[in-house]
């Protein structure tokens, strides 16, 4: 029963800083330069999906072209004695999602229904099933990645969606994820944010809207719209990521 004793008064926060976030945004708009900055200490590490998408930058980076690749990976960093990274970046979850069309399938096999299924894109089952094990097993993929380091960073594209609204549509940007997995996606992490340019900055985008999925549950990120990096005259980057993860 001592379990369960009641609180003497409010207690404090437990942790100022997002272990868990979104990055999305158009392509090409600067998401893994930002983040490539993140891992040039050695302390974060970038899981390239994205065939040559890191090739251009700097940092300590993890290329996997498939499921395999990604549990070679978390077998070498499990092995460790200690976690040998503060951070995860996954570039990009869009590219993760399509990797794991074999894994929902073999969910799916696993069914009394889906044992004698001869298919092999759990996409086209009748009337929509087949979907839940896709986002099952994406999940199960991101749960995995997300046990490397205490941090993890999702990098996505954009999708621009048409909404009704009072009777007429208007556009919403979000997480480029396949139907209900996108909402959910965004409900585990910690903070959302959208990635854009202007002029010479990078700009990360927390405040929600009805036309723009983003948000933070940390105090120092809600509502805010944060220049993470801004450029010079010769194209040299600075990079302004303890805005984000500030001193706790």
């Amino acid at each position: 029963m001592s379990d369960f004793k009641l609180p003497d008064g409010p207690k404090k926060p437990e942790r100022v800083n997002p272990r868990s976030m979104i990055i999305f945004g158009k392509p090409k708009c600067g998401k893994t330069e930002i983040c490539s900055h993140l891992t040039r200490t050695g302390k974060w590490a970038m899981l390239e999906l994205e065939p040559g998408g890191a090739d251009f930058v700097e940092g300590t980076i993890l290329k996997a072209n498939s499921l395999e690749d990604i549990q070679g990976w978390g077998t070498s960093i499990k092995a460790q004695e200690k976690p040998p990274y503060d951070g995860i970046i996954i570039d990009t979850v869009t590219k993760l999602e399509e990797m794991c069309l074999g894994l929902a399938a073999q969910l799916y096999k696993g069914t009394a229904m889906g044992k004698n299924w001869t298919g092999t894109d759990v996409r086209n089952l009748p009337n929509g099933a087949g979907y839940k094990f896709f986002r099952d097993a994406y999940f199960q993929v991101t749960d995995y990645i997300s046990g490397w380091a205490h941090n993890v960073i999702f990098l996505g594209h954009l999708s621009d969606k048409l909404i009704g609204k009072e009777g007429e549509e208007t556009s919403s940007k979000e997480l480029d994820l396949t139907g209900k997995t996108s909402k959910l996606a965004c409900s585990k992490v910690d903070a959302i944010a959208y990635c854009y340019r202007k002029d010479n900055q990078t700009i990360l985008n927390f405040h929600a809207s009805d036309e723009m999925i983003c948000g933070a549950r940390s105090p120092h990120l809600k509502g805010e719209k944060i220049v993470i990096a801004e450029s010079d005259e010769s194209g040299t980057i600075s990079t302004h990521w303890d805005k984000v993860y500030v001193k706790e």
